[in-house]
């Protein structure tokens, strides 16, 4: 198949383009290459992507309505794969319009090319931000989700809501999924995993917030991408059991899906620093903080609708999953 994957410069999006190639498909990758972060980190996933025979690279600004109009009018994609996003919660604080520009009119853009372009299916990144001052644990899809917490939260609930017009008018499928801390090799330097190793091999102290109390279902990158591609495969479904007067949240009448994808296993903050501790061999100097505005204090994800309809949980161990991140931290920037 011809996939389109958004923000393939980006974390996820670049495992998950490297995925698809494996496998077989031709893959279009679009990324701006913004500045939020380190951009000689997103060349550095690119040039793995450009060696494949079967990728080809476009930069360009889901915000750009005719560019991405004329992209899908060219390119004919059988699948969507919308990774591209401004993320971060906190950062949501600070420019509250990338997100408006990205998240929200970029995604407006990908849902016209598709609905125009007879796109099969739309697989998109929503977030476990989105359950906000929900405290009902574990999260799930069937929870109503209208308090979030910060814009970004905010901006990804509101993807969830346009995508189901969308599958509701036009009877496009779309799914949404909702991701959990996500982190491996290739991470995203302003996560917290990244953010602890560079700080403890500088010698350095980190910052650690909600005094360690925090809680989150940190979920490695290829659970992550296995969930991305069975769900890609397996077209959005209307639920004929949905009701109007008994709503169910993660479902529709509709071709419309939600899925968690998470770990199913909360990890405290502190067990993270002391796994990546004995990972390094330092112990690090610790800055106790504060509970930051827009954060939630735990996130935990009931699987289950994912088990249920694609036959996948993401089982990898934070153990696991933070020696193969510090292998590769240690690697690529010569530590």
């Amino acid at each position: 198949m011809k996939i389109l994957v958004t923000g393939a410069a980006g974390f996820i999006g670049f495992h998950v383009a490297k995925h698809l190639l494996a496998r077989g498909d031709e893959v279009i990758g679009l990324d701006n290459l913004n500045e939020y972060y380190d951009v000689r980190l997103k060349h550095a996933r690119l040039e793995q992507l450009n060696d494949q025979q079967n990728f080809r690279f476009i930069k360009l600004d889901l915000a750009d309505r005719e560019g991405m109009a004329e992209l899908f009018r060219t390119e004919k994609f059988v699948k969507v794969v919308n990774l591209a996003a401004q993320a971060g919660v906190r950062y949501s604080l600070i420019n509250p319009h990338a997100y408006i520009d990205s998240n929200l009119q970029g995604f407006t853009n990908i849902l016209e090319g598709c609905r125009h372009n007879s796109v099969e299916h739309l697989v998109y990144a929503s977030s476990s931000s989105v359950y906000g001052a929900n405290t009902s644990m574990p999260f799930s899809v069937h929870d109503n989700v209208d308090h979030p917490l910060s814009l970004y939260a905010a901006s990804k609930k509101a993807n969830e809501l346009m995508a189901h017009t969308y599958s509701h008018l036009y009877r496009l499928p779309t799914t949404g999924l909702r991701f959990f801390t996500v982190y491996g090799p290739w991470g995203r330097p302003d996560m917290a995993m990244f953010l602890f190793a560079k700080a403890i091999l500088a010698g350095e102290p980190i910052q650690v917030f909600n005094h360690g109390k925090m809680k989150r279902d940190f979920t490695y990158i290829n659970d992550i991408v296995e969930g991305v591609v069975r769900t890609l495969d397996h077209d959005a479904q209307p639920n004929p059991d949905w009701s109007g007067s008994d709503p169910d949240p993660g479902t529709s009448s509709a071709p419309y899906r939600l899925y968690n994808i998470g770990n199913n296993n909360p990890v405290e903050l502190m067990h993270l620093i002391h796994v990546i501790e004995e990972k390094l061999g330092i112990v690090a100097q610790k800055e106790m903080m504060p509970l930051q505005p827009g954060d939630v204090p735990a996130t935990y994800a009931d699987v289950e609708a994912l088990t249920d309809d694609v036959g996948f949980k993401p089982e990898t161990s934070i153990e696991v999953g933070v020696e193969r991140f510090i292998d590769w931290y240690r690697s690529f920037y010569s530590v």
